[in-house]
């Protein structure tokens, strides 16, 4: 059985209520569920919540909620593994049996279902325990600055500030939506970025992080920038 679970806590502070925030339509985590389902890749679609009022949106949108999270995974510091984990714990002790489990965010409303199913094939295809979205830097990490306690300007690797920038190798970062696992791995509480993983690369213009109200206003303009170029569709 392959199962999908949102972590969708409900104290989110720096956008208040972010995972069920209108957005271009839609609470923001109907856009995870809906990509969900129109993946064809889950037998199940689980939110795990700690909120009533998360709980009650996350199932109008076609999910299930079968229990709620308790309070000591959900604050601010709680990782995403041990979420994984008790969702998982949850599932076996109910009787079900997880071959693969995907962790999908509930702030992903970029993440498409093909996506997904492309995570699910290059994870039976690895002999690796997770397979994750990625997507590039667009400007090469080797020439990062930073600003000094006295405002000026250091360069983090000094050594490449006369290096030609396609000269230099392309670095990666966590694109944030989605997490396809062994539910061995999730159990175990393997880190998730090891050499026991592999990527689904994505393209940038197809990554925004929603942290911040800056955020959420640039993802909102991109996404309906795609919505429109796309003829009204995701």
């Amino acid at each position: 059985m392959r199962v999908a679970i949102i972590p969708a806590r409900g104290g989110s502070k720096r956008i208040p209520r972010k995972n069920i925030r209108s957005f271009c339509g839609k609470p923001m985590i109907a856009w995870s569920i809906e990509a969900a389902r129109a993946s064809g890749c889950f037998d199940r679609v689980i939110v795990s919540t700690d909120d009533s009022e998360i709980a009650a949106v996350a199932e109008e949108h076609g999910a299930e909620v079968p229990f709620r999270r308790p309070a000591e995974l959900a604050d601010d510091h709680t990782g995403t593994v041990p979420v994984m984990a008790h969702a998982i714990e949850w599932l076996q002790e109910s009787g079900e049996r997880c071959e693969a489990v995907c962790c999908l965010y509930a702030t992903a409303p970029f993440v498409r279902p093909e996506d997904l199913r492309r995570g699910r094939d290059v994870l039976e295809a690895a002999d690796a325990d997770y397979a994750f979205s990625v997507t590039s830097y667009a400007f090469p990490i080797q020439r990062a600055l930073r600003i000094n306690e006295g405002g000026r300007v250091a360069m983090f690797h000094p050594e490449y500030a006369n290096t030609r920038s396609q000269d230099l190798e392309e670095a990666w970062h966590d694109a944030g939506q989605f997490y396809w696992g062994r539910s061995e791995a999730w159990l175990s509480g393997k880190p998730i970025m090891t050499s026991d993983a592999v990527p689904v690369q994505l393209p940038r213009e197809r990554v925004q992080d929603i942290d911040t109200l800056e955020d959420w206003r640039r993802a909102q303009w991109l996404f309906k920038a795609m919505q429109a170029e796309a003829g009204g569709t995701q």
